[in-house]
């Protein structure tokens, strides 16, 4: 029994309405995941503080505050928590807010309602792309390294910063270098061909990723009515 227990894979679910709780605490168990859940963000940091989850559900809107976004802001720029894969939970359902969650470091975007089938559909998908913890290569392109088995990126043997989806979306250029991919290609390629998200997320990803690298940023490059690549020498 404790050993079918360890190996679930675990959720905090951060929300201020224990209805809602209960809602999705059901689902979760029904696909055998663990669920832990927090009222609010005081009561979500103890939780980490004691054992890390594998995934956060996140209310936007919680008391106390510090609101969902505050409280990606802080996950992502901690080292130990930087990595857990973060879906946010709101019902502001405008463009504009969907950006300003994945800017903040989320790593998805459901919008209440919705549908619980959808939502583990989402769930699954963002626990896919923690794959670079179980790719043991290491790639490196000019001053840049990327090394998967450790999770780190250096450049110029400075150690960087790069999180979560935009780590592997940089471990897929740099694996693929010179290739134009599209915006609909890196979808598929890097988070997987059944998650359920637009294709602005690609360039809003980019954006990120491209920051978090500073001077290197340049090796990924914009084509025009194409899509990105990885290239040491960007056209100009």
């Amino acid at each position: 029994m404790g050993k079918e227990a360890f190996c679930k894979t675990r959720v905090l679910i951060v929300e201020d309405q224990p209805d809602i709780i209960e809602l999705l605490s059901i689902h979760l168990k029904h696909h055998d995941f663990d669920v832990v859940a927090a009222l609010n963000g005081t009561e979500a940091q103890k939780v980490l503080d004691d054992a890390l989850p594998d995934l956060i559900l996140l209310d936007w809107m919680l008391p106390g505050g510090q609101d969902g976004i505050a409280l990606a802001r802080k996950w992502r720029s901690t080292p130990r928590t930087q990595h857990i894969p973060i879906i946010m939970l709101t019902a502001r359902g405008e463009e504009v807010d969907k950006i300003k969650g994945l800017d903040m470091g989320v790593d998805d975007y459901v919008v209440k309602p919705f549908s619980p089938k959808e939502l583990m559909a989402r769930i699954r998908a963002v626990l896919r792309r923690r794959a670079p913890e179980q790719i043991a290569d290491a790639v490196t392109m000019g001053d840049l390294t990327l090394d998967a088995a450790q999770l780190t990126v250096l450049f110029r043997q400075q150690k960087l910063s790069v999180v979560s989806t935009e780590f592997r979306l940089l471990h897929f250029l740099m694996k693929h270098p010179n290739v134009i991919w599209s915006r609909a290609a890196l979808l598929d390629k890097v988070w997987g061909d059944h998650v359920f998200i637009e294709e602005r997320t690609v360039d809003v990803h980019i954006k990120r990723l491209r920051q978090a690298l500073g001077e290197a940023g340049s090796y990924i490059e914009t084509v025009r009515g194409a899509g990105y690549r990885f290239s040491l020498t960007p056209q100009t």
